[in-house]
């Protein structure tokens, strides 16, 4: 089994408003990300089909809040809640928040083209 922290993840991308740390093994990336400003990543997603995140997740929030939007509703996650997030949704967090996630790797990379993409666009 694979094992992996926030301070020996391979890939480190700071975004500014975020800094995801992450490692992809046996196909799924685990993630160590931190949001430093409040973020809604819904206009980031708008490429997508239904403009909508089309990868599922698993996570553990350590610290702060994030909200998932769906169509018809909204979850919400606290520090010392774990959640499944299936796809069609679009993510915001607050600021100071802190979070463990576990992504299909293929499914995660092309979310995260398409949002280069709408970003590069912008």
């Amino acid at each position: 089994m694979a094992k992996v922290s926030r301070a020996t993840a391979e890939n480190v991308k700071d975004f500014g408003i975020a800094e995801d740390r992450t490692t992809t093994t046996d196909g799924y990336t685990i993630g160590f990300t931190t949001i430093r400003e409040d973020h809604d990543l819904a206009p980031a997603l708008a490429g997508l089909p239904g403009g909508h995140c089309t990868c599922p997740h698993w996570g553990y929030v350590t610290k702060g809040r994030l909200v998932f939007s769906f169509g018809d509703h909204d979850e919400t996650y606290a520090a010392g809640d774990a959640f499944y997030t299936p796809p069609g949704h679009t993510p915001a967090a607050d600021a100071d928040t802190e979070f463990v996630m576990f992504s299909p790797a293929d499914l995660l990379e092309a979310t995260e083209a398409a949002i280069v993409k709408s970003m590069q666009g912008a």
